[in-house]
C-alpha cells in the first residue's frame, strides 16, 4: 500500500526538486526515508492573482503506512485508491471467421486496433487518407494556397482530426482507462508530464509523431494499417456484418470497429442506405474568437503575466445567455486559427497551438449546443445539413478559395460589415482572411448567444476578452450532429451483429481522450466475446 498526498503547493520561483522535502515534512519523515514518490496531479491555481501557485498531490512510498497515517492523519493524507487497469484474463469464445478490420485512424480507431493487436487478433486497419508524413506534406501544400484533398486534409488521415488539433489531453472522465490511455500516448514520444498534469497537452507539432509511434506499436504486435482505402459500402446478410466494399477491393470481416470520425458525412449516408440506425443529436456551433495573447495574460495572472513559469495563458468560460450556454471550446493558447474542412465547397475553422505556445494569438470556440429542434427538421442527418448551409456561405463569402470569414468584434457590435484589409496583426490564419458580415454567415439562433452572451464574458474577464478581438467563422466541426446506436453492454449496432459503432464520430465522445478510451473499451468488449482467430 502507498499513501495519497494532496495540496502540496509550490510557489512560482519553487523547482519541483523541493517536493520531496515538501512530501517529508507532511508526513513528519526525513527525505531519506521515503522509499519512492510520484507525482499524480498537478494543476495551476490562478483565482488570486497575489497568490498564484502549483497545487500537486503525490503518491508516496514509506515503510510504515500505518505509524504515517497515525501521526500524520487529515483531509489531504489518505491510503491511494488501488488504480488497477481490468482487462480480460482470457479471450471469448465466439469464433471470428475473420480478422477485424477497424475502420479510421483517429484516437477511436487507433486504440481499439492497439488492445486488439496486443491481445493477438492482429486487427486491420482502413484509412481514408494518407500516412502521417505525408498527410502533413499535403497539409501544408494546402496552407500554402494549394488545392483541398477530399480523401486527405485537416479532417482526414492518420490520426484522424485530431492529428492537426491543439492536442489537448483534457477529459472529464477519469479512472484507470484514462490513465492507461495517458501512459501509452507518453510512451509513443508524448511528455511524461500529461500523465498527471491537470491539463495536459502535447502541441500540434508533436502529434504526428505521436501517431506515427502508435500506429507501428500496432504493426510490431501483428496489426496491420492500410491508408488511401476508403470504405464505400458494407455487405449485410441476415442482419450480420459479411464483409467491406472498399476503394481498394472487397474485404470479408464479420467484425468491424466503425470509428470514422465526426466529419464522414459520406460514410453517414452510406449507413442511412444500407438501413443502419441513425439519430440526429446535440452538436456545438459557433464561431472563433481570437485575441491577442497578451491581454489574456494579464486578465489571468494580472502582474505575473510573463513569468516563465506560468507561460501563455488559457481560459474556460461560460455563461447563461437564456435558457442555453455560450461557452469556449477547444481554447488554443499562443496558437493559430486554422481551416477545419473535408468537403470542397465548404469552409469551417478550427484552432491548434504547438508545444511551446508562442503565437501572439490566443484563439478559442465560441459556441452554443444545437439541438435536433435548432435545425427544423426529424431527418437524422439534419444536423450535417445546418452545418453545410453555414459552410457553404462562407466557402462563397470567402472568394471559394477558403480564406476565412472574418469580421473585427466592435464592427460586430456596430451591426456593420468589416472591410478594407485586416493585417496580419489581426490574424494569422494561413490562407488569409476576408473582412465580412458574419451574420450572412451564422444562423440567428447563434447571433442571438453572441449578441448576449459576448459582453458577459468580457465583463468577466476584466474588459479584455473583446479588446482588439476578431471573430471567424463558422465553428462548426467540434462535435458530431450523429449518434448511431449501440447496445450499452456488448457495444455492437442493434440491428447490424459484428458492427461496433465507436468514438467521436458514431457520438460517444468527444476529444482525443474520450475517444481513445471509447476505443479501448469496445476492444475490451470485443475480446471478451470473441475468440482469436
Amino acid at each position: 500500500m502507498s499513501l495519497r498526498i494532496s495540496n502540496l503547493r509550490l510557489g512560482l520561483d519553487e523547482s519541483e526538486a523541493a517536493l520531496p522535502e515538501r512530501i517529508a515534512a507532511r508526513i513528519g519523515l526525513r527525505s531519506e526515508d521515503i522509499q519512492s514518490w510520484r507525482i499524480v496531479r498537478k494543476s495551476l491555481d490562478a483565482r488570486r492573482h497575489d497568490d498564484i501557485h502549483f497545487v500537486y498531490a503525490a503518491e508516496v512510498a514509506v515503510p510504515d503506512e500505518a505509524l504515517v497515517l497515525d501521526r500524520a492523519s487529515g483531509p489531504d493524507l489518505a491510503p491511494a485508491a488501488p488504480d488497477r487497469f481490468d482487462w480480460p484474463d482470457s479471450p471469448g469464445l465466439t469464433p471470428l471467421h475473420h480478422r477485424p478490420v477497424v475502420i479510421g485512424s483517429g484516437p477511436a480507431g487507433l486504440f481499439a486496433a492497439y488492445f486488439l493487436a496486443r491481445e493477438g487478433y492482429h486487427p486491420l486497419v482502413l484509412e481514408r487518407g494518407q500516412a502521417v508524413k505525408e498527410r502533413v506534406a499535403t497539409v501544408r501544400a494546402f496552407d500554402a494556397g494549394g488545392p483541398l484533398d477530399p480523401e486527405s486534409n485537416y479532417l482526414f488521415g492518420e490520426g484522424g482530426a485530431g492529428t492537426f488539433s491543439d492536442g489537448k489531453l483534457t477529459s472529464r472522465a477519469t479512472g484507470p482507462d484514462v490513465r492507461k490511455v495517458l501512459e501509452i500516448l507518453a510512451d509513443c514520444h508524448g511528455k511524461p508530464s500529461i500523465v498527471y498534469e491537470h491539463r495536459p497537452h502535447l502541441g500540434s507539432n508533436r502529434l504526428p509523431l505521436v501517431v506515427r509511434t502508435l500506429r507501428r506499436k500496432i504493426e510490431q504486435l501483428g496489426g496491420e494499417v492500410r491508408f488511401s482505402c476508403r470504405v464505400e459500402d458494407l455487405d449485410l446478410a441476415d442482419g450480420a456484418l459479411r464483409g467491406l466494399v472498399t476503394s481498394s477491393g472487397y474485404i470479408p470481416t464479420d467484425l468491424a470497429v466503425l470509428a470514422v470520425g465526426h466529419s464522414a458525412r459520406d460514410t453517414y449516408s452510406m449507413l442511412l442506405r444500407r438501413g443502419v440506425p441513425l439519430e440526429a443529436k446535440p452538436f456545438q456551433f459557433g464561431v472563433r474568437i481570437e485575441q491577442p495573447q497578451s491581454n489574456v495574460d494579464r486578465a489571468r495572472y494580472g502582474h505575473h503575466a510573463g513569468h516563465p513559469a506560468l507561460g501563455a495563458a488559457d481560459y474556460e468560460l461560460t455563461c447563461d445567455v437564456g435558457g442555453r450556454d455560450l461557452f469556449t471550446f477547444c481554447m488554443c493558447a499562443g496558437g493559430y486559427v486554422m481551416p477545419s474542412v473535408s468537403e470542397p465547397g465548404y469552409f469551417a475553422t478550427n484552432g491548434m497551438s504547438e508545444s511551446r505556445h508562442d503565437s501572439p494569438f490566443a484563439n478559442s470556440g465560441l459556441v452554443v449546443t444545437i439541438t435536433p429542434a435548432d435545425t427544423g427538421s426529424q431527418h437524422p442527418l439534419a444536423g450535417i445539413h445546418f452545418q453545410q448551409r453555414a459552410e457553404r456561405a462562407a466557402y462563397l463569402i470567402g472568394g471559394r478559395s477558403y480564406k476565412a470569414p472574418i469580421q473585427r468584434v466592435r464592427d460586430y457590435f456596430e451591426g456593420r460589415a468589416s472591410s478594407g484589409d485586416v493585417p496580419s496583426s489581426y490574424s494569422l490564419y494561413s490562407r488569409g482572411v476576408v473582412p465580412t458580415d458574419l451574420a450572412q454567415i451564422i444562423p440567428p439562433v447563434v447571433l442571438e448567444a453572441l449578441d448576449r452572451g459576448l459582453p458577459a464574458l468580457d465583463r468577466r474577464f476584466r474588459g479584455l476578452f473583446l479588446k482588439d478581438a476578431t471573430l471567424t467563422g463558422p465553428e462548426s466541426r467540434g462535435s458530431s450532429p450523429v449518434r448511431i446506436p449501440r447496445d450499452p453492454h456488448t457495444r455492437q449496432c442493434p440491428t447490424v451483429a459484428g458492427l461496433y459503432p465507436t468514438g467521436e464520430g458514431a457520438g460517444y465522445a468527444g476529444g482525443i481522450i474520450s475517444a481513445a478510451v471509447d476505443g479501448l473499451r469496445t476492444a475490451r468488449a470485443i475480446v471478451t466475446h470473441y475468440a482469436r482467430l
